[in-house]
């Protein structure tokens, strides 16, 4: 049951505060919320969250990112083992801009991208003390990033219309975003007109098809931002399909307050 608190600087854009896994979960109650974004999975067992009037259901691979300040509590419900992480560092504050404005986001490990491997590879290299500083910040990046890009919006992953028609055109979003793709392209591809198809966007994840291929594109350029800093900004921006680079910049402030080059600064 290891838990190992401050494993680097918050002077970083981005550290761990508190992190563990293999706990044994007991009951916690915080009326007035937790102080920095806090992630919960459930690794065996199962476990409720109550938030803002709303029980999620933590059973294994499941977990939960809580947005500052939010009341909730959980509980065991059978058996419940966790893993869990904290983040601050000076970019805490614009963490909402990395997973979206939401109070609280459901995720699950997934192909992609397992979040309880994610927390024992970060354990592992601590013990052994091989974690450096800032490639550890770019992990939680990388972290949040993928909660940002994979959350679960609730109700919808088993609605026939989202089975149907959202999900095949976000896994078309997930392998063109780099090529020229428009709305009316992506609605043909599950025979359906381009206003049908967002007004299922927004109701099964909140944002028209426009804005869903547009923060997709803003995802991965900050992926490339980050992880590639010899790329120039106008390689980054053929590569999430923009091939006007005065438009990708644009865009790119517009969704995350920074400038390209400033969100790269950020984080160097």
């Amino acid at each position: 049951m290891p838990i190992y608190f401050e494993l680097s600087s918050g002077e970083l854009p981005l550290a761990i505060d508190s992190i563990g896994n293999h706990w044994r979960q007991e009951s916690v109650r915080r009326p007035k919320g937790f102080p920095h974004y806090h992630w919960l999975q459930t690794e065996k067992g199962t476990g409720e969250v109550l938030i803002e009037g709303k029980k999620l259901v933590l059973t294994e691979g499941i977990g939960v990112l809580i947005a500052p300040f939010v009341p909730h509590s959980y509980y065991q419900v059978s058996d419940w083992e966790t893993a869990f992480v904290t983040f601050v560092g000076k970019l805490e504050a614009d963490i909402d801009k990395i997973v979206g404005p939401e109070r609280y986001i459901s995720a699950t490990d997934n192909a992609g991208f397992s979040y309880r491997e994610w927390i024992e590879r970060i354990i592992s290299g601590h013990e052994a003390r091989q974690n450096e500083p800032v490639r550890l910040s770019a992990d939680c990046y990388d972290f949040l990033v993928n909660i940002g890009s994979r959350k679960d919006y609730p109700g919808g992953l088993e609605q026939p219309l989202y089975q149907r028609y959202v999900l095949p055109v976000i896994k078309e979003i997930e392998t063109k975003h780099q090529q020229d793709i428009q709305v009316q392209a992506l609605a043909d591809t599950v025979y359906i007109s381009p206003q049908y198809l967002s007004r299922l966007f927004k109701r099964f994840v909140g944002c028209s098809t426009s804005t869903y291929l547009t923060n997709y594109r803003m995802i991965k350029a900050k992926e490339l931002l980050v992880s590639h800093p010899n790329l120039e900004v106008q390689q980054i921006s053929f590569r999430v399909g923009y091939h006007d680079a005065s438009h990708f910049t644009a865009m790119f402030k517009n969704t995350t307050g920074y400038t390209p080059l400033e969100f790269r600064r950020l984080h160097r």
